[in-house]
């Protein structure tokens, strides 16, 4: 009998013991994009505040789901699609779908490559077409959050053409 309670408090303890360890570290959140871009090289700032969630293929080739289209006002207006696609590797993303840029007032352009020096520089280089541009890699440190919409141009021309407040409203001063 006292074998039979001193193996029921071995099982127990082992038990007991077995939870503790397996409970004692909680499982650890996967990392988020912005913890990935990092990784391979690249700012976290170049995806807007409202990634919902993303897939990373060992092959590097990812897709990337925002709440809604949006756009990011850099040293030039972003347009980011509400899915984004694109082959990721150490210093660039290739074959990205899902991007824009906007150049000369009213046209769109895709963003087709991003590549940053490596060792790391104070540039970053985009890729548009034939075209081949380098900014300042400091603009895509932090994450931007997105606007719904981007200002039309005659919007913008009523801002600065606005009128200032009415005579009425001003307290005139009296001189004799």
């Amino acid at each position: 009998m006292a074998m039979n309670q001193t193996a029921q408090f071995g099982v127990f303890l082992f038990v007991l013991l077995l939870s503790v360890f397996v409970s004692a570290e909680p499982p650890k959140p996967p990392p988020t994009v912005f913890d990935i871009l990092p990784e391979y090289g690249l700012p976290k700032g170049l995806l807007p505040d409202s990634v919902v969630s993303y897939t990373l293929a060992d092959d590097g080739t990812f897709e990337v789901h925002l709440a809604k289209p949006c756009y990011v006002q850099f040293e030039y207006l972003v347009y980011y699609e509400k899915k984004i696609t694109g082959k990721l590797s150490v210093g660039s993303i290739s074959n990205l779908k899902g991007i824009q840029v906007q150049r000369l007032m009213f046209f769109w352009f895709n963003v087709d490559e991003i590549k940053v020096d490596l060792p790391p520089s104070h540039s970053i280089y985009f890729t548009v077409g034939i075209i081949n541009k380098e900014l300042d890699v400091s603009q895509f440190e932090t994450v931007h959050s997105c606007r719904d919409k981007v200002t039309s141009c005659r919007e913008s021309l009523r801002n600065v053409f606005e009128l200032p407040a009415p005579i009425d409203d001003i307290p005139m001063l009296l001189t004799e």
